[in-house]
């Protein structure tokens, strides 16, 4: 049996009741045990401070992850969904433009293979090919800061540029490009664009600006892994442009070219049969006046790609000269305050050039894209502008005629003696950019479709 606790001074070892000092210690021995009780209470009492300090912030952190783990379980489930309006989540513009990206240092991919040499920022600033510059709006006629890029000769022949990665990784969004002036000229090769090159083809690639050797006509393509087809998933009304015609394939077992057949490039995957190796489902303005020099002729242009899975499409727009009101209103808005801001509105846009059906119900799943960042990129020559130099630059390629080893005429080599001459022409090969712009829609809880009865029951009513 386990004993019983003492009481103060009872039965104590140190106690004699027979000693004539025994009432003395008989105090102190009652004062030291007091004070070591006190001793005891403080320390709990400390203890207890730190200990509701820390429960705090424990619940604070279990709050915080409880509540996300609840949106997520919310997103997961379909019960949150985001359908809502557009809010702005980022505006690249000004002297914070390049903030919101990284400077690519070194050569072009082996995929475009391009005649030049990709700079930090601080060798970009170093060669004036990267600045922000304070100018009179053409538009307002206010005073308003745009962003210059470029490139410039080296003495080994390539040209310096530059190549920037945003910082943001995305899986849906509006993206709006408000330029003034965009690369243009034979073996210039220009881009914006969205992509993971770290999972490419199986996060996507989305080129939404895009000109090869002086091209007038805007095209937006995508490039994706197996198993993304438009075919028979987008209605001619839902668009104003066509997909690209592809014709002149070699032929499986001669070799020769086939130009009987003329077939259209709606299919997303790089190897899709039938069409050009990465020609992807590619879809073409219905004006030829919408990118490159006709667009810088009258002061540039907006273009704008609205990637909403939730909706199950994507949709590309140029618009130039004439913007919507809309449209310009958010941009002027964008950088106030957001009970200021006009948040863009793309069904009062009017109708898209290019339409791709993505997500549930389509050809093309939406997990075919996703992590995906913004890209500005200037290259010369190439896989793409240098194998077409000779075709659509004819009388340069005349002039600069380069053979290869077998003495043979070489495109792509003929890009290159021309690009390295250094010609007044590229002179135009610069972008100046007013901003991007980048909205998202809220999260809400999705509108439940009436029931059989319910309908029923109001054609009784009515």
């Amino acid at each position: 049996m386990a004993p019983r606790q003492q009481q103060d001074g009872e039965g104590s070892p140190l106690l004699n009741k027979d000693e004539p000092h025994s009432e003395f210690r008989k105090m102190e021995l009652n004062r030291q045990s007091s004070s070591f009780i006190g001793d005891v209470n403080a320390g709990s009492k400390a203890l207890c401070e730190k200990s509701a300090i820390f429960c705090l912030c424990l619940a604070a952190l279990g709050l915080f992850v409880g509540k996300h783990a609840y949106h997520y379980v919310q997103l997961k489930t379909g019960a949150l969904t985001p359908t809502g309006p557009y809010q702005l989540v980022e505006a690249h513009e000004g002297k914070d433009f390049f903030s919101f990206y990284d400077f690519f240092d070194g050569p072009d991919s082996l995929g475009s293979a391009g005649h030049n040499m990709y700079v930090s920022l601080g060798k970009a600033t170093e060669l004036d090919i990267a600045s922000v510059e304070t100018e009179t709006d053409a538009r307002t006629g206010e005073e308003g800061e745009f962003v210059y890029m470029s490139s410039a000769p080296t003495r080994k022949g390539m040209r310096d540029s530059v190549r920037l990665e945003g910082k943001t990784r995305f899986n849906r969004g509006l993206f709006i490009l408000d330029v003034r002036h965009m690369p243009d000229g034979c073996g210039v090769w220009p881009a914006f664009w969205l992509t993971d090159e770290a999972n490419w083809p199986r996060n996507g690639e989305v080129d939404v600006l895009e000109g090869v050797n002086g091209q007038t006509t805007a095209k937006t393509a995508l490039h994706t892994s197996q198993e993304c087809d438009m075919y028979a998933h987008v209605a001619d009304y839902a668009k104003t442009g066509d997909w690209e015609r592809i014709t002149g394939i070699p032929d499986t077992f001669s070799g020769e070219p086939d130009f009987t057949t003329n077939t259209p490039a709606d299919n997303c995957w790089v190897m899709a049969p039938h069409q050009w190796a990465n020609e992807g489902c590619t879809a073409v303005h219905d004006r030829n006046d919408t990118i490159g020099a006709p667009v810088n002729a009258v002061g540039g242009g907006v273009y704008a790609l609205e990637w909403d899975p939730a909706n199950h499409y994507m949709k590309s727009w140029v618009f130039s000269p004439d913007i919507p009101q809309n449209l310009q209103d958010a941009i002027d808005t964008a950088g106030k305050d957001p009970s200021e801001r006009v948040m863009p509105d793309p069904y009062s846009w009017g109708l898209p050039y290019a339409y791709f059906a993505v997500g549930d119900t389509t050809g093309c799943s939406a997990d075919h894209f996703k992590n995906m960042r913004l890209v500005f990129n200037l290259a010369f020559c190439g896989n793409v502008a240098g194998n077409r130099f000779s075709r659509e630059c004819p009388a340069l390629a005349k002039k600069f005629n380069t053979t290869n080893e077998w003495g043979a005429h070489d495109p792509v080599l003929t890009c290159n003696a021309y690009i390295e001459s250094n010609p007044k022409a590229l002179e135009e090969a610069y972008w100046k950019i007013k901003g991007v712009f980048v909205y998202e829609r809220e999260y809400e809880k999705p509108k439940k479709q009436q029931s059989n009865k319910d309908e029923e029951a109001g054609e009784e009513e009515s």
